[in-house]
């Protein structure tokens, strides 16, 4: 039976999926609808731009670091925010402003929206430069064909300090069999 949504979850690059645009990577799902396809941004690469050079008005919301992420091969010359909500907005519902959900705590960010208003509702932001993309079933037929791992999210998962090292901590607390996946060699063959 098909997924409806897997918005809000990780994809995790397999060990045979080797194309360089994406081999390694974690990417969260913004969007997925099976009639629609998917949109997300990759989470665990980090470029040397820092944000105060390319959108300075968010440089002193962002998390560490604090640096223009890949988001993806689509688009590159477009900004994403991701942010996650403060306890406080999520314990008292407050209306979206200048935010919109993804999975809780987890929203897209607008980017131009007034830096203080951002501050007050924001615990956590990142920066992302284009995004990945899948038409309708594409996504899925590459799921099937065991390029992508589909795992649950952690909050703070876009968040951490060391991007470098997320793919690794993703995969090991997913139990067995995806953590053998972990401590894969960049090139499978050499296993």
């Amino acid at each position: 039976m098909p997924v409806e949504s897997m918005r809000g979850s990780l994809l995790v690059a397999t060990p045979a999926l080797t194309e360089p645009t994406f081999a390694r990577t974690v990417i969260l799902l913004l969007e997925h609808a099976a009639s629609e396809g998917a949109l997300g941004v990759v989470v665990n690469r980090p470029t040397e731009a820092s944000l105060e050079a390319v959108v300075p008005a968010v440089d002193d919301l962002a998390s560490e670091p604090r640096v223009l992420f890949e988001g993806g091969p689509v688009s590159r010359t477009t900004a994403i925010g991701l942010g996650a909500l403060a306890s406080s907005v999520l314990a008292h519902g407050m209306p979206a402003d200048g935010w919109s959900p993804v999975a809780p705590p987890l929203v897209t960010v607008d980017l131009d929206h007034d830096p203080a208003l951002l501050a007050a509702t924001l615990r956590a932001l990142r920066v992302f430069a284009g995004y990945a993309g899948w038409s309708p079933g594409q996504l899925e037929s590459e799921i099937a064909e065991g390029a992508w791992y589909v795992v649950d999210a952690l909050p703070d998962d876009p968040f951490v300090r060391d991007p470098s090292r997320l793919r690794t901590a993703v995969l090991r607390r997913q139990g067995w069999p995806l953590a053998a996946a972990a401590h894969s060699p960049d090139d499978p063959t050499l296993n």
